[in-house]
């Protein structure tokens, strides 16, 4: 009698040790769907705000390219960063897993960026285009929507760190990997990236003389 009671005993304990156990995975499991659920949300931000931008390209174009010998070179530079944007296709309700795909994604953008600051170093040699109310307008969108990449560039990698310090901490490093929570990459960091660019002219400076 003694004897059963004592294996009872055990049965128990160990059935009480497995629902613990159980507990304490579901509850794992469910902080890894909400931290990868968390990445999506937040690479959807990124994705807006990269999309702002580009879609401010064409009519930023079109402004500057009516003033007069405005640099052709200059407009065909932005435009075909602009293609290069839209050739890169990811998925923009979830976060990448690839590395080399996201980097291919940053290059296209940081391509379209550099292009953009180039063009607004040349727009500084064209005051008329102070008087343009459209202009103005682009120019405060733009400065905007720059800080607005860095801002969601920021959140996303933030998101990242918690969901991948997540699933390699106890007890979701034993089973996550079987589940298909793996590791997602980082934007990568590039010096300034942490200031956005700035978007600012100053029209009262008199024209670079031309060279004879």
């Amino acid at each position: 009698m003694k004897k059963l009671i004592v294996i009872l005993g055990v049965l128990a304990a160990l059935g009480l040790l497995v629902v613990i156990l159980v507990a304490i995975a579901g509850g794992s499991y469910n902080r890894l769907v909400k931290l990868s659920q968390g990445v999506d949300s937040q690479w959807a931000q990124v994705q807006n705000v990269y999309q702002r931008r580009a879609d401010l390209v064409p009519n930023l174009v079109a402004t500057v390219s009516g003033a007069a010998n405005f640099e052709k070179s200059t407009l065909t530079e932005i435009t075909t960063a602009r293609a290069s944007v839209g050739q890169v296709k990811l998925d923009p309700n979830a976060a990448p897993t690839d590395p080399a795909k996201l980097a291919a994604f940053e290059s296209a953008q940081g391509q379209l960026g550099s292009a953009l600051s180039r063009l607004l170093v040349v727009v500084e040699k064209y005051p008329d285009l102070k008087a343009t109310e459209n202009f103005r307008e682009l120019q405060a969108s733009l400065e905007g929507t720059e800080n607005r990449i860095s801002v969601e560039r920021r959140d996303f990698n933030t998101a990242v760190q918690n969901y991948n310090t997540a699933i390699k901490s106890f007890p979701a490093v034993f089973y996550a990997g079987a589940m298909g929570f793996s590791s997602k990459p980082y934007f990568t960091a590039t010096p300034g990236a942490e200031t956005p660019p700035k978007v600012q002219f100053d029209f009262n400076q008199p024209a670079p003389a031309a060279k004879p």
